[in-house]
């Protein structure tokens, strides 16, 4: 059984490193809110998953998955993405979960159908790992897993070359898919002008029009 993970901050210490675009807290919050609400969608129109869950510890972020439909996992207070990751990771394996796909909340623009192509790329063996890199090479903003604990997360710097070792180490098959939608995640303000040649329908895009960072 096919299940997507999205393990999100909670919107209090989300984006602290768009401050120098975004000095006021308050807009940062509701730059991360409109980010999830974006990953969630496209994460609820994917075909592949039977099951869409969220793990946060965040009140909002919680109950916007609830009126959407997605599982949620309440971590209570921030531990941390990857133990974050951890705990909804084996939330799914005793739901019934075979496969899990992980997906960050800030890569607005990444769709159902890229989350679709990620469970595909799965080797046919029924094991191993798809990374989806982040746009310069050196994180993962996106990784399914077969069986869902078949290696541990290691988000943050330089994730990709450590999630690229341990499945190595390990003996897992690996593939890079790059993909350039998921890519695109907005973590400091150069990423807002990449984001910016890209117009979209997304929430995030109009939250950052009406700011003023880019023009509709």
């Amino acid at each position: 059984m096919r299940a997507v993970l999205i393990a999100a901050k909670q919107l209090a210490f989300a984006k602290t490193r768009l401050a120098p675009a975004l000095p006021a807290a308050a807009e940062r919050i509701a730059l991360a809110e409109a980010m999830y609400r974006d990953v969630l969608s496209a994460a609820l129109s994917a075909q592949a998953p039977a099951m869409v869950a969220v793990v946060t510890s965040d009140p909002t972020l919680l109950a916007l998955a609830r009126t959407g439909g997605a599982l949620t996992i309440d971590e209570e207070y921030p531990r941390g993405l990857n133990v974050a990751v951890r705990l909804g990771t084996e939330f799914l394996i005793r739901r019934g979960a075979t496969t899990v796909c992980t997906v960050l909340s800030d890569i607005p623009l990444v769709t159902g159908d890229d989350i679709d192509a990620s469970f595909a790329a799965i080797p046919p063996s029924g094991s191993g790992v798809v990374l989806v890199p982040s746009f310069d090479f050196s994180g993962t903003n996106l990784i399914t897993r077969t069986p869902p604990d078949v290696i541990a997360t290691r988000f943050g710097r330089l994730s990709l070359a450590r999630h690229r070792e341990d499945c190595r180490t390990r003996g897992v098959p690996c593939q890079i898919v790059r993909m350039p939608r998921p890519a695109i995640d907005l973590d400091v303000p150069r990423d807002l002008i990449e984001f910016a040649r890209m117009p979209s329908m997304t929430h995030t895009f109009g939250q950052l029009t009406r700011l003023g960072m880019v023009h509709g």
